[in-house]
């Protein structure tokens, strides 16, 4: 049996999708597998002796319970925080999805677990061969949906799960996190969207600056939801 996999996107970049990836991972080493992690696309890497690095990346890869190449885990690293098919066009680098495949298969033949980071939201563009949603459909992976909590997330939310099932993508599941700790009426955002969103909450996480990915795992690990939706 080959390597399962999760597909951790968002309602928009910058809420939190590495936090929730790396808790997630936590979670499933907890119960015993060997995880690895894969943000398969990053803007915003920093030069380095070996080439460029992306910090997110780098927390995905060292997570991870084995040692692999940071070409697996990141295939595609740009300087500039912009737009990814911006930066991809900038550096005359083209987003191609079989680099992905590769690097998402060398990763399974490693490891029980895979969670891939997606970037920005389910409809950022990358390239010829599609944007985020193509390439979640690519590798076939259901995917779990981070919600940052902030206001106007409600509509990003039900915007996004749609989205995600109407291109025929297993959606599993949603995460709150609160990136926003002045959020007003935060439980009844939640509750209005456990209410509204077609699956279910998975899992919620507190400020995220206030929390280590181990103390979000263990958050995670009491929503039997999660747990439900990982063993199917």
């Amino acid at each position: 049996m080959g390597a399962r996999g999760l597909f951790v996107t968002g309602t928009d970049t910058g809420i939190g999708k590495t936090v929730v990836s790396l808790a997630l991972m936590g979670v499933l080493q907890r119960q015993g597998y060997r995880v690895l992690g894969m943000k398969p696309v990053a803007s915003g890497s920093e030069p380095t002796w070996q080439g460029l690095r992306n910090q997110d990346a780098e927390r995905l890869r060292s997570k991870g319970g084995v040692d692999v190449p940071y070409d697996w885990v990141n295939p595609y690293a740009f300087e500039p925080a912009i737009a990814p098919h911006l930066a991809a066009a900038q550096a005359g680098i083209p987003i191609e999805f079989g680099r992905i495949l590769h690097a998402y298969q060398s990763l399974a033949n490693q490891a029980d677990w895979v969670v891939v980071e997606g970037v920005g939201g389910w409809r950022v563009p990358l390239g010829k061969d599609g944007g985020v949603k193509e390439l979640a459909a690519a590798l076939d992976l259901p995917v779990i949906l981070v919600v940052g909590m902030r206001l106007g997330c409600i509509n990003h939310a039900l915007l996004t799960a749609d989205s995600i099932m109407t291109y025929g993508c297993t959606l599993l599941g949603w995460i709150a996190n609160a990136i926003d700790p002045a959020m007003a009426r935060l439980e009844e955002n939640i509750a209005t969207l456990a209410q509204e969103m077609p699956m279910p909450l998975l899992g919620r996480l507190g400020f995220r600056e206030l929390l280590s990915p181990d103390q979000m795992a263990e958050e995670l690990m009491d929503f039997a939801s999660l747990q439900s939706a990982l063993s199917q």
